[in-house]
């Protein structure tokens, strides 16, 4: 009779227990006052503020995890997971407090476990939200060697009655774009196609318009606009200038401005507003993709898009500017059908 193991059939518990003795340290810098106990337990334990509402999201990093197999870069996945989503969950105006990461791998490597929950540490901490919890799966023969799969769970709070759902968006008010910092997390699937396997580039080539290597292009991390934004809302000399917002991720400006639009509402953007980055130009220009395609897969150097009363515009964007964001005057609402137009 052979003598089976949970460890001989793959999974390592021991290895498990140590990844949790590494990620510890790790959430303990991203704690919050309201955060009773750490993690380890069943659960993780979060006061609620008085007098506001929930917010919560969930999304995962996509096959932009693919060039992290490639490169063996794992440090800044993390980050994009929890960007994916509290960016998603600041368009409410919600403010992030606490996020959860779900890890599955084929074989439970510590040290790289530690490495991708580095990045989700780190990019709570960008957002000023605590890591709560987790969980990491050992799932032997589910995943090839060296792959696996990260999502996460924001969960943020916003006082009740002022959450911006996009229904104070009238004809009239200005857009304000924000830029972001390359392809964030969408679309790699046709940037694979194009820039490595027809393109034929290789991740450590040195491209002199993108200023660094193609790897590091790609491996960009997705920016956090959490702390400018909530910044910009709690001013009072901008309060309820902000009256919607939209994350740009996949479908691009044409497919995320108007879930934010409410009837009768149409948005002109115009192209010239901002300057795109150069990694989409390379893409554009070596893949033959038509513009169409371009502007409902990629963000297009837009991360953020921020609608705001006319008379508040400029006070809006010196804010952001000075929060380190680089802000620009993307467009403006006009009467209409919900859609897009490009000036």
């Amino acid at each position: 009779m052979p003598n089976w193991t949970y460890k001989k059939a793959g999974v390592d518990v021991a290895a498990g227990e140590r990844a949790v003795d590494l990620i510890a340290p790790l959430a303990k810098r991203t704690r919050r006052p309201e955060v009773i106990g750490g993690i380890g337990g069943f659960g993780g334990l979060f006061r609620l503020p008085e007098g506001r509402v929930l917010v919560a999201g969930a999304d995962g990093v996509g096959t932009k995890l693919r060039l992290a197999f490639l490169t063996g870069v794992h440090s800044t996945v993390g980050i994009d997971c929890v960007a994916m989503n509290v960016n998603d969950i600041l368009t409410l105006g919600a403010e992030p407090l606490f996020f959860l990461d779900y890890l599955a791998v084929g074989k439970l490597e510590p040290e790289r476990v530690a490495e991708i929950v580095a990045g989700v540490a780190e990019g709570c901490a960008r957002a000023g939200c605590a890591l709560l919890g987790g969980e990491t799966a050992e799932m032997p023969g589910f995943y090839p060697e060296g792959e696996y799969d990260l999502a996460g769970f924001a969960v943020g709070s916003a006082l009740e009655g002022a959450v911006l759902d996009g229904r104070g968006i009238t004809p009239g008010d200005g857009l304000i774009g924000l830029a972001s910092s390359g392809l964030h997390s969408n679309g790699y699937s046709l940037a694979r196609k194009v820039l490595l396997d027809e393109g034929g580039l290789d991740l450590d080539v040195s491209l002199p318009e993108l200023g660094r290597t193609l790897g590091e292009e790609l491996l960009q991390p997705t920016r956090i606009y959490v702390r400018a934004v909530l910044d910009l809302l709690r001013r009072a000399e901008t309060a309820g200038a902000v009256r919607g917002m939209s994350h740009i991720t996949g479908g691009g400006i044409p497919g995320n401005l108007p879930r934010v639009l409410p009837a009768g509402c149409r948005a002109v953007v115009r192209r010239a507003a901002w300057v795109e980055p150069p990694v989409f130009g390379l893409i554009r220009r070596m893949g033959g993709v038509p513009e169409e395609d371009m502007a409902r897969t990629f963000n297009l150097g837009v991360g953020l898009v921020l609608a705001v009363t006319a008379d508040r515009v400029e006070a809006c964007r010196r804010i952001l500017a000075e929060a380190g964001e680089q802000p620009f005057v993307l467009g403006e609402v006009v009467a209409g059908e919900r859609g897009v137009d490009w000036a």
